[in-house]
């Protein structure tokens, strides 16, 4: 059995005081949150980093707390952990890594729930902002 490990973020930025998420398109056709494969001697939040900066190029704020994985079988004999955090983006000057990403957006909740092709994901989406508002981060 192949294992497979990703990381990213629930991204996230304020705005008028409204939050809204940062939702990828990708190349393949869905709609997805920001992640990808660890390199050899990364930690998970480095691999985390890394992948925004490459297919947003945003710097972030990682919100302490927050941890979620997700499992799923991207072909036959392979399983991928995906781990999530949450982060806070800097900016909303974002620029696709058009290799990978067609385009980028951020999002209120509903709305980016409503985009988001996978249920893994809309369930990351979710227990992020309920973190947000539980914590008030």
């Amino acid at each position: 059995m192949i294992r497979e490990k990703s990381c990213g973020a629930a991204i996230f930025i304020r705005r008028d005081g409204q939050t809204a998420y940062l939702i990828e398109t990708m190349r393949q056709g869905h709609h997805s949150l920001c992640k990808g494969h660890m390199e050899n001697g990364e930690t998970e939040l480095e691999t985390a980093r890394r992948e925004i900066r490459e297919e947003t190029a945003l710097s972030v704020r990682f919100i302490d707390g927050f941890r979620r994985t997700i499992s799923y079988s991207p072909y036959q004999g392979c399983v991928k952990e995906v781990v999530f955090f949450l982060a806070e983006a800097e900016s909303d000057n974002v620029t696709a890594q058009l290799s990978e990403v067609s385009s980028i957006r951020f999002l209120p909740i509903d709305e980016a729930l409503s985009i988001l092709t996978y249920e893994d994901d809309r369930r990351i989406l979710r227990a992020a902002d309920a973190y947000l508002k539980k914590n008030g981060a």
